[in-house]
């Protein structure tokens, strides 16, 4: 199934749909991006707009730079931080970039429609929309945007720090950046919290 408009319809009024990219993976900030259709989909748009996960990475940064450069579509993006991270816990740190993203929007929305089933403390109504990013096409087209921003973000880490393989893992625990992790220890940006980051931190198997 593909997302869809009805929720966004049901609620009235101006509706942004809001996604994070990044709770899972063992270093990076998380990122969340906020979506606003001021007129609607956009036909040109809409085809194009699907749940991040179901969109090869071409297709991604194809969608997100079409809807970042169209007027009638409003983006806010907000991050939280590895030190925000370990000091608040990676559900709050998620809640705090979605509230970020959200405020980050030009116009104050009159409703929001949040992925999953907790909601951040927002300024206006919300709703908690589990497989939010399969079901709406707001906070799809969200999932989007946040997955490529922190995509590059982990892109340019990638850079200064090679041998984690973060250009293509994105930060995740795959067999490469676990096995760099043992042979050349933690950086700043990994999460030291994140259980197997912090055993190779105290020097346990991973």
């Amino acid at each position: 199934m593909k997302p869809h408009y009805e929720l966004e319809d049901a609620a009235g009024g101006l509706v942004a749909g809001v996604d994070e990219a990044g709770r899972g993976p063992l270093a990076g900030p998380v990122v969340a991006a906020s979506v606003l259709f001021t007129r609607g989909v956009p036909p040109q748009l809409r085809p194009l707009i699907n749940d991040s996960k179901r969109l090869s990475a071409p297709a991604r940064e194809h969608a997100a730079c079409l809807l970042q450069a169209e007027p009638s579509v409003l983006v806010g993006i907000g991050a939280a931080s590895v030190p925000e991270i370990a000091c608040l816990n990676i559900l709050h740190a998620s809640m705090l970039a979605m509230r970020r993203a959200v405020s980050r929007l030009s116009v104050t929305p009159d409703f929001v429609l949040v992925d999953g089933d907790r909601l951040p403390a927002l300024a206006c109504p919300a709703r908690a929309v589990v497989r939010g990013d399969a079901t709406s096409l707001s906070i799809a087209a969200a999932s989007i945007v946040a997955k490529v921003v922190r995509d590059r973000i982990m892109a340019r880490l990638a850079l200064r720090h090679p041998s984690y393989g973060w250009d293509a893992n994105a930060g995740y625990g795959t067999a490469q950046h676990r096995t760099a992790l043992h042979e050349y220890g933690a950086t700043r940006h990994h999460r030291s919290g994140f259980g197997t980051v912090r055993r190779v931190l105290g020097g346990l198997p991973g």
